[in-house]
């Protein structure tokens, strides 16, 4: 298990974002922790024709902070 940062895929609204209800993700947003071969789609609207798989370390300049309780995993944070 590693720990995750502000920057990374881990904990980003588009890291597996057609799926946010799974459990996996539940439990990654909620402990910044995740396996190392852990790996999920991008959901940001950029790459997501492409279905670019990523790491939980992964990061982009396009970050946006996911919600980390379960109740609030369904809805993406909004941009500031």
């Amino acid at each position: 298990m590693i720990n995750l940062q502000t920057g990374q895929c881990g904990i980003c609204v588009h890291f597996g974002e057609r799926h946010q209800e799974r459990s996996e993700l539940q439990h990654i947003r909620s402990t910044s922790r995740a396996s190392e071969l852990y790996t999920d789609e991008c959901g940001h609207p950029m790459l997501a024709q492409v279905r670019l798989r990523v790491t939980p370390i992964s990061g982009c300049d396009a970050f946006q902070a996911a919600k980390r309780t379960a109740e609030d995993l369904v809805q993406p944070e909004a941009p500031h």
